[in-house]
């Protein structure tokens, strides 16, 4: 029995002495990694951008865009796109999955550099403001939001570091989140835990609209950010945008044709290009691809009662 202990001290300490050198190893290579990323050169850079420019209003323009995320590929992600959209405005943004809508969007805050083209944001180009203003002029919303450990009123003051209660409160109201805060014990001081475990994906995506309200940006872009949320909360949202964002332009990325048939303007993308354009009734009319999309939805608002 002592041979026995012994013997499985000394195999358990090899294998421990085993472990260890993988884990040094796996370190050595995450560790390269690691400097490889914080080496990389930023591609796109500022050395373009006017000292002391600011967005002046929420006017979008898009002048023959195109732009692929490799050189090599042989397909353009967006192919000759031409906009313009005029500070205000409500813009619906349809297609199917790879038609290139977020990518269009993406071009906006600058967080890709468009290969040919010029895409301007208030009368100037996006490389004439440093990516600091440009970025605090143009609020982003995400369909998989990311909320951060602490309470709500934590989350919501990153948008906003200076926002006071009543701004807290009117941001939630447009987002339609004090439905469900005011159903909380303790309010906006509700700890969310980490990644916001203890609300619903509806409600995430409503506390990320309200922090990007509380921007006050210029240009506020909502990517499929409703897509959890329930038609009738939805269109409140919609409604509140229109009283209260009058003048923030606002890109609406949407499955749901309901969600962006009140739009001034509707764009319908297919293969990277803006196929068809116009307001509901309009592209009823003239565009196959909205109305297969508008028949399809009806067919199965009626098939559920």
């Amino acid at each position: 029995m002592t041979y026995f202990t012994y013997i499985t001290q000394i195999i358990m300490s090899l294998m421990m002495v085993s472990m260890m050198f993988m884990m040094l190893t796996r370190s050595v290579a995450c560790a390269k990694r690691i400097v490889e990323v914080l080496d990389e050169t930023p591609a796109i850079t500022d050395r373009a951008a006017e000292k002391g420019a600011a967005v002046s209003d929420g006017r979008v323009d898009f002048e023959h865009v195109s732009f692929k995320y490799s050189p090599e590929s042989p397909e353009w992600i967006l192919d000759d796109v031409t906009l313009h959209i005029q500070a205000g405005q409500t813009v619906g943004v349809l297609g199917g999955t790879g038609s290139g809508k977020t990518t269009l969007v993406s071009l906006i805050p600058r967080l890709y550099e468009a290969d040919r083209g010029t895409v301007s944001v208030g009368g100037r180009p996006v490389n004439a403001y440093t990516m600091e203003h440009l970025r605090d002029a143009v609020s982003v919303v995400l369909q998989k939001n990311t909320l951060f450990s602490g309470t709500i009123r934590e989350n919501l003051l990153w948008g906003n570091p200076d926002a006071s209660e009543e701004e807290l409160w009117a941001a939630c109201r447009a987002a339609c989140a004090d439905e469900f805060l005011s159903r909380m014990p303790e309010g906006l001081d509700t700890d969310l835990g980490q990644g916001g475990v203890n609300v619903s994906g509806g409600q995430k995506q409503r506390l990320c609209i309200a922090r990007a309200i509380l921007k006050k940006p210029q240009v506020l872009i909502l990517d499929d950010s409703t897509s959890a949320v329930d038609t009738a909360t939805d269109a409140k949202i919609r409604a509140a945008f229109a009283s209260e964002l009058k003048d923030t332009t606002k890109f609406i990325i949407a499955q749901r044709v309901a969600s962006v048939c009140e739009a001034d303007v509707i764009l319908v993308m297919d293969g990277g290009k803006i196929v068809a354009q116009g307001k509901h009734g309009e592209l009823m009319n003239t565009c196959e691809i909205y109305r297969e999309v508008y028949q399809s939805q009806q067919e199965g608002a009626s098939i559920d009662g």
